[in-house]
């Protein structure tokens, strides 16, 4: 049996040979070189409700809910509470949750009451940390709604009746530069208004037409809701709607530019569900300016008919392109990618490393009640800063579950990314076939958490701001561990916002790298880095960010800091 000195010896020799090679140039794998794909572990096989829309606070706890209007959920509410809603479709007193606060790190459930119906409803988290959700269904579809989160686990759910000025059922959101909310779409609604709204001017209109949400709905299959929004680093906004995207300076309510069709016959938006991310923001190198490079991602879809047929029952493969564009550029223009299958209604979720991960949904069909058929059980991981575009899509470990129609998909602080829902039936139904609705909880483990490589992983100890908060245009140090320095590969520091995500658009998602202006060894293992902080608030809205420090492609676990 080995003792605890020869098991020391064994470690510090490893240790000061793989410091060796590394010194002297030879070649240490890392996990994106390697064949580890990933790995999935089951958190809850039921929290009682489906995860139709997701929530990451920064009190590492997940905002979870679904709607109400289906009838009774298999969560019952505490202490005897019940919901009295006359407005409801199904039940007018429902003593049931369809809201839930899961802890990520403590791994508990807590129900929450949410009064009027949140059915395809959207959201976004302002500075102080809380959630912002608007409209839905029947008596919700007017409501704004507020979660604040709060250390005595006593916060629930607060409504705001009529504060939307129209119904706004599968709109979207975004946080802009000043902190308000932007709430853009909806079914037949062909506007946007804000959050909050402007109680100093009676003058200003309750909402502004935009006769692009028009334009780009399909006779009978829509295919431009949930449109794809992201705030682009000048302020103004753009937005994707089924095959045709803007820049919008919703400040004057006119549209600055609009780009080149995406190529292709594949919608991209629901009921035709794609999904989109804008990739990291990198103010790094040249690239330190007020309006750095941005480049918009948009992945999978369905071809034009597909859900007039699948309302048929005849499912035609879905999407198996993904289209680039750098909007910054003068004259953008669209590079078109083959992913390795075709996906419809696959989350993409942006990691600390700058890749994406696209993950649940389905090879045929489109999103809608049972119209999706052969779910795709294999994430994939799009490497963003690949040159070669044939070596960017790596096929992962699949899992067991379908995730099927409203399933969803959210990074958390720790670099798994937590995966729930999947309900393709208009109540909850646990013995149809093929899809029967799911009520688990799973976590993913990206390739970049294999244990064989914590010798390469970062641990922030501490981050020291000049004031409370991370500033704009300033500086701030990051004290962390790292068992081994491969400075070749460099490190990153990355500032990651978490996401409102339902119908496989993950709302307000955004990574920005920050420049990295001095890496200083303290000991054999610990370090002190200084790190510039982002340039504006079109860059970085106010709020709160997961902070990462990014080393030889492996991740630290994220730090919640408030940018102010």
């Amino acid at each position: 049996m080995a003792t605890k000195k020869s098991s020391f010896l064994v470690y510090l020799i490893t240790f000061l040979s793989v410091t060796a090679l590394s010194t002297f140039g030879f070649d240490i794998s890392t996990p994106a070189l390697s064949n580890n794909g990933g790995s999935w572990v089951l958190l809850h096989s039921s929290i009682g409700i489906s995860a139709m829309h997701m929530q990451l606070l920064h009190t590492n706890k997940i905002i979870i809910f679904d709607r109400t209007d289906f009838g009774a959920s298999n969560l019952s509410l505490p202490a005897g509470r019940c919901r009295s809603d006359p407005n409801d479709m199904a039940l007018k007193i429902d003593c049931t949750a369809h809201s839930l606060l899961y802890d990520v790190v403590f791994d508990y459930i807590r129900p929450l009451l949410v009064q009027t119906d949140t059915w395809c409803s959207s959201g976004a988290v302002i500075a102080d940390g809380t959630l912002v959700q608007t409209g839905g269904y029947n008596d919700g579809e007017r409501v704004a709604r507020t979660f604040t989160p709060c250390d005595d686990d006593q916060c629930d759910w607060k409504e705001l009746p009529e504060y939307l000025s129209v119904r706004r059922w599968y709109a979207s959101n975004q946080i802009l530069p000043d902190g308000r909310i932007i709430v853009v779409g909806g079914r037949n609604a062909f506007s946007y208004e804000f959050f909050p709204k402007n109680f100093l001017n009676s003058t200003w209109p309750a909402n502004y037409y935009l006769r692009f949400l028009r334009d780009t709905r399909d006779p009978r299959e829509e295919n431009n809701l949930y449109p794809f929004l992201h705030l682009l680093p000048d302020g103004n906004l753009f937005i994707f709607a089924n095959k045709r995207s803007i820049s919008l300076d919703y400040t004057h309510n006119s549209v600055v530019k609009e780009f080149p069709v995406i190529p292709g016959e594949d919608s991209r938006n629901y009921p035709s569900t794609g999904s989109s991310v804008m990739l990291p923001i990198r103010l790094t190198g040249g690239n330190q300016t007020e309006n750095p490079e941005v480049e918009i991602l948009v992945c999978g879809g369905a071809p034009n008919g597909s859900y007039t047929k699948a309302e048929r029952g005849v499912y035609i493969s879905a999407s198996r392109t993904c289209g680039r564009i750098k909007v910054t550029d003068p004259n953008p223009k669209w590079a078109m990618e083959e992913m390795p299958m075709p996906r419809v209604m696959s989350d993409m979720v942006l990691l600390p490393t700058g890749d994406v991960l696209l993950i649940n949904g389905a090879s045929n069909g489109t999103a809608g009640w049972e119209d999706g058929r052969n779910p795709v059980l294999n994430p994939v991981l799009y490497r963003t800063y690949s040159s070669d575009p044939s070596q960017r899509f790596w096929v992962l470990n699949p899992s067991r579950t379908p995730r099927m129609y409203h399933s969803g998909a959210v990074l958390v602080a720790d670099g798994r990314v937590i995966v729930g829902g999947s309900n393709p039936h208009r109540v909850y139904n646990f013995t149809a076939e093929p899809y029967p609705t799911e009520l688990g909880l799973e976590a993913f483990s990206p390739p970049y958490l294999a244990a064989r490589d914590s010798y390469l992983r970062p641990s922030i100890i501490s981050i020291e701001t000049p004031q409370i908060g991370v500033p704009y245009r300033g500086s701030f140090g990051i004290s962390l561990m790292l068992g081994l320095y491969w400075r070749s590969r460099g490190i990153e520091v990355v500032m990651m916002a978490a996401s409102f995500n339902t119908h496989s658009f993950s709302m307000n998602q955004r990574a920005v790298v920050l420049k990295v202006t001095s890496v200083v060894q303290l000991s054999l293992v610990a370090y002190k880095i200084e790190v510039n902080g982002p340039l504006t608030t079109a860059i970085a809205p106010p709020g709160y960010y997961m902070v990462f420090v990014v080393h030889a492609g492996i991740p630290s676990q994220g730090v919640w800091v408030k940018v102010q």
